[in-house]
């Protein structure tokens, strides 16, 4: 599995691996069905404490990214449909919020941050985000 870890980064490394499994599923690198590592198999690929791994699999499995069958392992979850719109849309807010702070601090005005949206969405669908 692919992931990029920086453990200089401001990020907690499970944080990271959280992050990093997040955007691989939403590319579509890694589809629903799909078996995931074993903490155990991605601590040694990723050369981390597998207490580590185990974090970031327990707030993936609480997110609904991934899921784990007893005696099965651990995979991929589907996607879940949208049960409220408006929990959702909060949350989404949030995290808009907090882009628009940063911006603001960058000395950003509303047209750079609408271009640079409009950049960045068309270079997530270009890399194949969903």
């Amino acid at each position: 599995m692919w992931l990029e870890i920086n453990p200089r980064s401001c990020t907690p490394i499970y944080q990271q691996v959280v992050d990093g499994v997040k955007e691989l599923v939403a590319r579509g690198i890694l589809v629903p069905g799909e078996r995931m590592p074993t903490v155990r198999e991605l601590a040694v690929e990723l050369s981390l404490n597998p207490n580590t791994i185990a974090k970031a699999y327990q707030r993936l499995e609480q997110e609904g990214i991934i899921e784990t069958m007893r005696s099965r392992g651990t995979f991929v979850a589907g996607r879940t449909e949208v049960l409220d719109m408006e929990a959702v849309r909060e949350q989404l807010a949030g995290l808009v919020e907090k882009v628009l702070v940063e911006a603001y601090h960058l000395g950003l005005n509303r047209k750079d941050i609408k271009q640079l949206f409009e950049e960045s969405l068309d270079n997530w669908e270009k890399r194949g985000g969903k």
